[in-house]
């Protein structure tokens, strides 16, 4: 799917008004300091909770927390997706912002409104809501210009890959695809994504903002969330990295284990998805530097893994943590390599300098190091087909 440029969102947020396209849905905007107030558009509002500040062109219900620019206020209005509501924009609301006063309402749209994403009637499990918000999410990161911008940053351009782990987006919009607060299931599902820790007690989404890797269990169950966050210039103090609140369950792309003795554990998730679109597919991560957890240990006896490659980050908490858990691997009996890449670099790093990365990452999985005592077993990586000899080139 072509991607929507980003000169055309940044006009569209520009020249299209917010003020204006409010009022043409019947709702009276009254002067209140800088910006204008009214009743939101989006929920029951007896109380008027709608700003719109027309300098910034942008929009925020202290009601029900909703706010943007114009593309998430016809996300909102319209049921639809962001690009939906793009080609609404181009469609109906040309030069809005500019128009003259005796410009006709905008057009009601005709673009097919989506439906919530559960309905009053739905029972559904907490495993099976985690599961419907992770599919959001995808559908979400396929039509997001800065989540596809922010992948391809890192080096992650495999379709495949995103398809293969249901990799999302979480631009804010999710409580739009939600019965509302008044219906009949709207206060009990936030209730829950709320115990879920999907969504904050402030109505926010925990992961906003955030590139969402689901994390599933061997039944295929979505059981856990990590969020990374790729909005820039986020408030000082602000963590990167998030999972959802709880245990940190699940084992990413236990494929991996079923397919393979010999298993490649990395540090972190784009760093085992920096080796997997790369053709590296007997990757697994733990959750972080410290987070290989008892689960995974029983994981790799259970589909009867003899090897693991530790591709943790070339630093000092990395090679401290990798040496501390290679000796809990080989007293369960499993041979262990300490993948040994350039100091101070981590998988997604040296994937990014080297060329070509496919083959650089092969070689240098292929060189890892024995860490048990006495000569090593035989030569790791012996899954792995190297194209050709000569070393990594990397580019500073």
């Amino acid at each position: 799917m072509a991607r929507i440029p980003t000169e055309e969102l940044e006009r569209l947020k520009r020249e299209v008004s917010v003020e204006r396209l409010v009022e043409a849905r019947g709702v009276e905007l009254k002067r209140q300091g800088k910006d204008l107030r009214g009743r939101c558009p989006l929920h029951p509002d007896e109380d008027p909770s709608f700003s719109v500040d027309p300098v910034k062109n942008v929009f925020h219900c202290f009601g029900c927390g909703a706010k943007g620019s114009v593309i998430d206020l016809v996300m909102a209005l319209e049921g639809v997706t962001f690009r939906h509501a793009v080609e609404i924009l181009r469609a109906d609301y040309p030069g809005l912002g500019e128009a003259p006063a005796d410009r006709p309402p905008p057009r009601t749209s005709t673009t097919l409104k989506l439906p919530p994403l559960v309905s009053d009637d739905d029972e559904i499990s907490d495993d099976e809501l985690r599961g419907v918000v992770a599919g959001y999410y995808h559908e979400t990161l396929k039509q997001s210009p800065e989540a596809l911008e922010y992948l391809e940053s890192r080096g992650l351009r495999s379709a495949e890959m995103v398809e293969r782990f249901q990799l999302g987006f979480s631009n804010r919009t999710l409580g739009y695809r939600l019965p509302q607060r008044n219906r009949k299931n709207g206060s009990a599902i936030r209730s829950r994504l709320a115990g879920l820790g999907i969504i904050k007690e402030t109505g926010h989404e925990l992961l906003r903002g955030s590139v969402v890797v689901p994390i599933h269990d061997e039944h295929g169950r979505v059981v856990q969330m990590y969020g990374r966050k790729i909005t820039p210039r986020l408030r000082k103090g602000t963590p990167l990295h998030l999972y959802l609140p709880g245990p940190r369950r699940g084992v990413f792309n236990l494929d991996a284990l079923r397919a393979s003795k010999e298993v490649i554990l990395c540090e972190a998730l784009i760093d085992a998805l920096t080796l997997w679109s790369h053709g590296l597919r007997n990757v697994t991560t733990a959750y972080g530097v410290n987070g290989f957890t008892e689960e995974m240990l029983e994981a790799f006896k259970a589909y009867g893994t003899e090897r693991v490659l530790i591709a943790y980050d070339r630093d000092e908490r990395g090679d401290a943590a990798a040496a501390k858990l290679a000796e809990r691997l080989m007293a369960e009996g499993l041979e262990c390599f300490r993948v040994e890449l350039p100091h101070g670099m981590d998988v997604n790093e040296f994937a990014l300098k080297v060329t070509p990365p496919a083959k650089s990452l092969a070689m240098v999985i292929r060189s890892a190091t024995w860490l048990g005592a006495g000569k090593a077993p035989s030569a790791p990586g012996s899954g792995v087909r190297v194209p050709g000899s000569e070393p990594p080139v990397i580019s500073l």
